[in-house]
């Protein structure tokens, strides 16, 4: 559901009054719209009185509340409110993200979203109320976000985190559009996860970024194939790689038998590899049995070729790249989680 300014504007008087009409010694006096001030236009100037003394509320609005635009907005607030005395400024947001709402307080500004969150602070007030869920995602807006040619940029900047990179060099090296780049860039701006400088671009928080990733990220787009093998585990996964170098087809290990060849965490007794699609017999070459349970090899056929990047050969076996590999453990049973935190923390985490 989108929001307009303009709407925002009403909707920010009523949550306003929502937060204070429970406050027994606030009285609020006046609300007037976009008043012309020598410093600007406020959204809101909200004059209330508490036990007899005035204050102004000075709330500025906006139909997002991503954190540069709440830096933005605070910043502005911070403009009106420091050239005149007892007002206390306040920025307003269909939804105000965590960390936008530590934006706000660390510039000594409160905050409000019509979700119900609100922080509010000053004189003998103190209102803080959190964890009422967001009532106005824009789903196209995350759709966006993680669709797999924009995965494909994010899987570029986080594997090679400190690099500085143009548009067009990035479009390149992720085999995307110039103005698919331009977009996910956009979308990384309003979160704060990146710096620019000079025309080039490069991550200010990629574990934050990688964090937020983990939760969106879908392992079952992947078409998934269970095969069961008499052979002990190395053993599939050295025939496995024989074969599909035999065929010069592309694979990469992940999930466990991946994070082993980085760093060894704990014994599996299932092989997971991506493998490109083929009309080949697997089956019969490997001397494979499909099953429905009990699998110890499980190939992969993934929903896109964005998963190979930066694949490396280790042990003559190739290898997903660590961030594909986190990404699809995180969610996993079996103490993927567990194995993936320590990935993060052996080899990850090192190269930031």
């Amino acid at each position: 559901m989108k929001i307009t300014e303009k709407d925002m504007i009403v909707k920010a008087q009523k949550a306003i009054r929502s937060c204070l009409e429970d406050v027994p010694f606030v009285r609020i006096l006046s609300v007037e719209q976009e008043p012309r001030w020598d410093m600007g236009r406020p959204d809101l100037i909200v004059n209330i009185e508490i036990s007899g003394t005035e204050l102004l509320l000075v709330i500025e609005t906006k139909s997002s509340g991503q954190p540069r635009i709440a830096r933005d907005a605070v910043n502005q607030i911070l403009r009106y409110v420091n050239r005149r005395l007892n007002c206390y400024g306040i920025f307003a947001a269909p939804f105000v993200s965590k960390q936008s709402s530590e934006i706000c307080k660390e510039g000594g500004i409160g905050y409000l979203d019509l979700a119900g969150n609100c922080y509010l602070s000053f004189g003998s007030i103190h209102i803080e109320r959190e964890g009422k869920p967001n009532l106005y995602k824009r789903k196209n807006y995350l759709r966006s976000f993680y669709y797999p040619k924009a995965e494909r940029i994010l899987r570029v900047l986080l594997t090679n985190p400190n690099r500085e990179w143009k548009i067009q060099e990035l479009a390149k090296e992720s085999n995307t559009s110039i103005g698919q780049v331009a977009n996910v860039k956009k979308l990384l701006a309003d979160h704060e996860w990146i710096n620019t400088k000079y025309g080039r671009l490069s991550l200010s928080d990629p574990e934050t970024l990688l964090s937020e990733w983990s939760t969106k990220y879908n392992f079952k787009r992947n078409t998934l194939k269970h095969y069961y093998s008499l052979k002990k585990v190395p053993d599939i996964e050295y025939d496995l790689s024989d074969y599909c170098k035999y065929k010069n087809i592309k694979y990469a290990f992940t999930a466990f038998s991946g994070a082993a060849r980085y760093s060894p965490y704990v014994k599996y007794q299932r092989v997971m590899a991506y493998i490109q699609e083929s009309e080949l017999d697997f089956e019969h070459a490997l001397n494979l049995k499909t099953v429905q349970s009990g699998a110890n090899l499980t190939l992969i056929i993934p929903y896109d070729e964005g998963v190979f990047y930066k694949s490396k050969e280790i042990d003559n076996c190739f290898v997903a790249a660590p961030i594909q590999i986190f990404l699809d453990l995180i969610n996993m049973k079996n103490r993927g989680e567990e194995a993936a935190d320590f990935l993060f923390e052996q080899v990850i985490k090192s190269t930031w």
